[in-house]
């Protein structure tokens, strides 16, 4: 007989309750609005202005609110929990209650919230680095919470949390098939935001995309 608990394997979460194996896999694939297509990504990488990082003086997360309010009790993160999840079902307070998510980072799919974290695709200490320093802090806020782009992903929590602040030259996803989408939704944004990148993280990208 089984024990309780839960196993994870490539896109398959398995849960173990009371002698029943039940299989998760797959269920939900969707991704944020905007990624561009290859072809139109190494365009929008050849047009991003090179220069090297700038400091972190002054840098704090608290520079960039995030997951503000969008509508009555929903944050930027429980709408990207519904926006990017399968079957997602909310309670009262936005909050999902059940739903699958699948993690294109790493090709994993879980069941409980707890396990997602939202990514900033371009992270916010390294978008301070390369513009985001000078910016207003009203515009800092709606990088951070940016809906409208391909900037924020539900992906596995401790995969999120071992990319931290990097930049491509630094970190890419565990799973290589992403690679293109990856590298194609990050030009995007610095695209988008008016963002640099330096010499390293651009070639870092175009390896990326040339995996197409």
């Amino acid at each position: 007989m089984f024990s309780s608990g839960k196993l994870r394997t490539a896109g398959l979460t398995l849960l173990l309750t009371a002698g029943t194996l039940v299989g998760t896999a797959g269920a939900a694939s969707a991704e944020p609005p905007g990624i561009p297509g290859p072809a139109a990504a190494t365009a929008a990488l050849a047009g991003l202005t090179v220069a090297a990082e700038g400091s972190m003086d002054g840098y704090d997360r608290e520079e960039f609110p995030h997951w503000s309010t969008v509508s009555g009790t929903c944050n930027t993160r429980e709408e990207v929990l519904k926006r990017d999840g399968d079957g997602v079902e909310t309670g009262a307070d936005c909050a999902a209650t059940s739903g699958s998510w699948y993690s294109p980072y790493d090709g994993d799919t879980w069941t409980a919230t707890g396990d997602v974290d939202i990514d900033h695709m371009v992270p916010l200490a390294a978008a301070w680095r390369s513009g985001a320093a000078d910016w207003t802090e009203t515009r800092r806020e709606a990088f951070a919470n940016d809906l409208s782009g391909p900037q924020l992903w539900a992906v596995t929590d401790n995969v999120n949390q071992s990319k931290s602040d990097q930049t491509p030259d630094e970190w890419k996803p565990p799973l290589e098939s992403s690679w293109c989408t990856y590298a194609s939704a990050y030009v995007q944004v610095k695209a988008d935001y008016a963002l640099t990148v330096d010499e390293a993280e651009k070639t870092a990208l175009s390896d990326m995309l040339a995996t197409c």
